[in-house]
C-alpha cells in the first residue's frame, strides 16, 4: 500500500482517505459549531464560529484558524462565558491545528475543552466522549498509541452506555480504535471490531447505502495490510459499485474508490489493472476540483507509482514533482505529507542510480518528520531505514549501521 501521512483530523481542510483507515469523527465539531441554536449563543461568537467552520470545509485552514481564534476570544471575554460555546470553539481550533500538523498547539486546546466538558457535564456524557475521541486521535497521529488507546476505549464505553451499542457514534470511535490497532499491526484485535462497525452501518442504513462504503474500504485495507488481496478486492469492488450507482460515475467518492481498488492492484504489481483506474480518478478530481487541488496531487503520486513499476521513469518523475509542488503549497513545506512525497521521489532516483539526489531528499524528509512528528515516531524509523538502505547500496556500511541502530531503538519504544 502507498503510505500517506497519517492525519487524524479527517475532513478538516483536506479530503484524503487513501491507503489508511477511513476516519469519520472529527468533522463533528464543524457541525456543532454551525448547529447550536442562535438564542444559546452570543451573536458575534456564532458568526465567527460559522465562518471558521465554513472556511475549514473549503480547505482554507490557515484563515479558519485565525477566525476561530477570534471566536475563542469572544467566548472567553463574555461576562458569563457559555461553557458549551467555549468547549466547542476550543475543540474546533484544536481540530484545525491538528489538520495542519500543529500538534503542540492542538494538544492543550483539546485538554482544556475536555476539562470544561467533564466539569460542566460530568464524566460520562457523549460530549465528553467526543473530546476524548479527538484527543486520542491527536495522540494516534503522533504515534503515541499507549496514550491514545485508553482514551478511545473510554470514549467507546461512554457512547455504548449513553447511546446504545448500535449507534453511529459508537461505530465512529470503534473505527478509530481499529486504525490504532492497524498502526501497531494488531490485526487480530482490529478485524472483529471492524466487522462490528460494518454490521452497525448495514443495520442502520442498509447494505447498499453509500455511507457503508467507508467501512467496506476499511475492512479491505485490513486485509490488504495482511496481503490477503483476494479478500480485499471484492469489498472494494462492492464499495465502488455502490458509489457509482448512488452518486454517479463522476462523483469524488467514486474517484476515491477507484484509487482504493487501484492500491490493491499496485500492491500485487498488477499495473495494467491499476493504471486505468488511477487515470479515471485523476480525471474526475481535476474536473471537479481543479488542477492544483490537494487530492489531485495525491492522485498524481499514486499514478506515478504505476510508471515506476513499469520503469517509465521520466513520466513518473514528472508526476511526482507536480504532486510534490501541489502538496507543498496546500499543506506547507514542513508537513509529513511533503516528507512522503520526498521519499517517493527519492525512491525513483535510487532506482536510476541517482544516489546523491536521493540522499538529499531523504535527509529533508527525515528533518520534516523529526520536526513535526518527533524524533521517536515510527515514521522517523521508516525514513531512517530508507536512508540506511541507500548507504548500504553506496558502500557506506558504518553510516548505515548507525541509522539502523537508531531505527531499531525507535521501534523498540512502546508507542
Amino acid at each position: 500500500m502507498i503510505r500517506h501521512a497519517h492525519t487524524a483530523a479527517e475532513g478538516l481542510c483536506k479530503g484524503d482517505r487513501m491507503k489508511r483507515l477511513v476516519r469519520v469523527s472529527l468533522p463533528l465539531l464543524l457541525a456543532l459549531a454551525a448547529g447550536v441554536p442562535a438564542f444559546a449563543q452570543d451573536a458575534d461568537w456564532k458568526k465567527l464560529s460559522d465562518e471558521a467552520a465554513s472556511l475549514a470545509r473549503q480547505g482554507q485552514c490557515d484563515r479558519a484558524i485565525e477566525v476561530a481564534k477570534k471566536a475563542l476570544e469572544v467566548a472567553e471575554k463574555a461576562k458569563e462565558p457559555n461553557q458549551a460555546n467555549l468547549a466547542t470553539t476550543l475543540n474546533l481550533l484544536a481540530d484545525l491545528h491538528h489538520a495542519q500538523g500543529h500538534y503542540a498547539e492542538a494538544e492543550p486546546l483539546y485538554k482544556r475543552s475536555l476539562a470544561i466538558r467533564e466539569k460542566a457535564l460530568g464524566p460520562d456524557q457523549p460530549e465528553v466522549a467526543a473530546s476524548l475521541n479527538s484527543l486520542a486521535a491527536l495522540y494516534d497521529s503522533q504515534g503515541r498509541y499507549d496514550q491514545a488507546e485508553p482514551l478511545y476505549n473510554r470514549a467507546l464505553a461512554i457512547r455504548e452506555k449513553a447511546l446504545g451499542p448500535d449507534h453511529p457514534d459508537v461505530a465512529t470511535t470503534a473505527s478509530n480504535l481499529v486504525a490504532l490497532y492497524l498502526a501497531q499491526g494488531r490485526y487480530a484485535d482490529a478485524e472483529p471490531l471492524l466487522k462490528r462497525v460494518l454490521a452497525i452501518a448495514e443495520k442502520t442504513v442498509g447494505p447498499d447505502h453509500p455511507s457503508i462504503t467507508g467501512h467496506l474500504t476499511n475492512l479491505a485495507m485490513l486485509y490488504g495490510r495482511q496481503h490477503q488481496y483476494a479478500q480485499a478486492e471484492p469489498l472494494l469492488k462492492r464499495a465502488l459499485a455502490i458509489r457509482e450507482k448512488a452518486l454517479g460515475p463522476d462523483h469524488l467518492d467514486v474517484a476515491q474508490s477507484l484509487c482504493d481498488l487501484a492500491t490493491v492492484y499496485l500492491a500485487q504489481r498488477q499495473y495494467a489493472q491499476a493504471e486505468p483506474l488511477l487515470k479515471r480518478a485523476l480525471a474526475i478530481r481535476e474536473k471537479a476540483l481543479g488542477p492544483d487541488h490537494l487530492d489531485v496531487g495525491r492522485s498524481l503520486s499514486n499514478l506515478a507509482m504505476v510508471y515506476v513499476g513499469l520503469h517509465q521513469y521520466t513520466q513518473a518523475e514528472l508526476l511526482l514533482k507536480r504532486s510534490l509542488a501541489i502538496v507543498g503549497k496546500a499543506r506547507g513545506e514542513d508537513h509529513p505529507e511533503v516528507a512522503q512525497g520526498l521519499i517517493n521521489l527519492a525512491g525513483l532516483y535510487s532506482k536510476q542510480g541517482q544516489y546523491d539526489r536521493a540522499e538529499q531528499l531523504l535527509k529533508r524528509a527525515l528533518a520534516i518528520d523529526e520536526k513535526t512528528l518527533g524524533p521517536n515516531h515510527p515514521h522517523v524509523a521508516t525514513v531512517l531505514g530508507n536512508l540506511a538502505a541507500l548507504y548500504k547500496t553506496t558502500n557506506r556500511a558504518n553510516e548505515a549501521d548507525t541509522l539502523e541502530k537508531r531505527a531499531a531503538a525507535i521501534r523498540a519504544i512502546k508507542q
